[in-house]
């Protein structure tokens, strides 16, 4: 693991948390804020990749992710103007499994090739 890397890591978490539960008026009128969740935890997904070096870690930081992701939904029940969206949730994951996917396939491949 390398310190640059980890406080990206932490950094960026720390601003999707802000940005997932602060109240739903601090932030302007967003109609579809799935690509948002999406763009976050996969970028997120990116990050943790960065920051661990074998596939076995990997998939317990991706576990890690979907979980703070549920996490963060479940909290929102107590924002002011937010609520827990299955579909927000279901972005979170599609994030996440979209990298986790990219990363298996370019694995195979290269192991292949």
């Amino acid at each position: 693991m390398m310190f640059p890397e980890i406080a990206l890591f932490v950094f960026a978490s720390a601003v999707i948390c802000v940005g997932c539960l602060v109240p739903a008026s601090w932030l302007p009128p967003i109609r579809n804020d799935k690509w948002m969740h999406f763009i976050a935890f996969a970028g997120l997904s990116v990050l943790a990749r960065l920051v661990v070096h074998s596939n076995e870690e990997l998939v317990y930081w991706f576990a890690g992710l979907l979980l703070a992701g549920l996490l963060i939904e479940i909290l929102q029940h107590w924002v002011p103007g937010r609520q827990f969206c299955w579909r927000d949730m279901a972005a979170n994951t599609a994030g996440v499994g979209t990298i986790a996917s990219l990363l298996f396939f370019y694995s195979f491949v290269d192991h292949v090739g």
